[in-house]
Formats: structure tokens, sequence, C-alpha cells
């Protein structure tokens, strides 16, 4: 999807306000990360920043998925399942991409943002989100946005009953 200056931010493994592939997600034993790829941000950016929330149908407070930094600002991907250069806090605490895991039959929107900074950032592995968010602040040059979406799906049963 298109950001300021042209800066945008699409992956290979769904479209934009398209659906998540189960392997992204925690229905699926072996998820990780999916692959994302991005255009070259706007001159005198120093650093990316992406960051992943999600909403569920209710609203409430957005559930932080990946905080990633340290991304080269220059036109770049992560691939599937890449260990990114510096990860910080999750919702649950952890420097890893959460899992999406919403309840049976509900349908939660993931944004996923792209910041480009005209300063890199100076946060160690592992740090929280407001550390790194105050570290962001009045420093953005330009944002891409790539959302998707993912209900959460029964457990398919190893094998069906036949009469």
């Amino acid at each position: 999807m298109l950001g300021k200056s042209g800066f945008t931010l699409s992956s290979p493994a769904f479209s934009a306000g398209g659906e998540l592939d189960p392997c992204f997600t925690a229905y699926e034993e072996d998820a990780v990360a999916p692959p994302l790829e991005w255009s070259a941000p706007p001159p005198g950016s120093q650093e990316l920043v992406l960051v992943v929330e999600s909403i569920g149908p209710q609203g409430g407070e957005p559930v932080l998925h990946w905080l990633v930094w340290g991304l080269a600002a220059q036109k770049g991907k992560l691939l599937e399942g890449e260990v990114p250069p510096r990860t910080g806090k999750n919702s649950r605490g952890n420097s890893e991409w959460l899992l999406p895991e919403p309840p049976i039959g509900e349908k939660h929107h993931y944004i996923f943002q792209l910041f480009a900074l005209d300063l890199p950032l100076i946060q160690m592995p592992g740090a929280k989100a407001a550390d790194v968010f105050a570290a962001m602040r009045g420093h953005v040059t330009a944002c891409a946005v790539l959302t998707a979406q993912f209900e959460g799906e029964q457990e398919e049963s190893e094998w069906d009953e036949e009469d």
C-alpha cells in the first residue's frame, strides 16, 4: 500500500486488505512471520521501524504483534520467518512475532506500519514499545501501511466419520 512520498509496503504472501494465511498464525504448528517488501523511503531517511498491531471487532487497545527496528533505510524485504536485526517486546512481553490467534469466528484486522526515520534508533534489543515510540517521536519522515485480516478458525478433525 502507498504511504507518504510513494513509500510502499507489500507482501508476496497476501494482498492489501486480504486474508493472512494460517501459516503465519497460531493455527499452524510451525508458523512464522510473513514476508514483507518495501520500496525506498524518502531521501534523508536513516532507519526503518516496523510495527504490527491488530484490532478485534470490539475495538479497544491494539495488540502489538511485532516491533522491529534497525532496518536499512533503502528498498528491502524481510523473508518469511526471517529474524530481523532488532526486536522489541510484543504485547506478551516477548521479543518475537506474536502469532495471531483470534477467537473462533472473530475477525481481527492486522496493521503493518513501516516508519522511515531521520535518525538511527539507539535502543537495546528487547526494548519496550513505549521507549521505542518515544525515541521515534518527531523523527518520522514517512510511513507505509499494509493491512490484512484473519478470522479465528475451528481446528479441523484428523479424520471424518463415515457410516
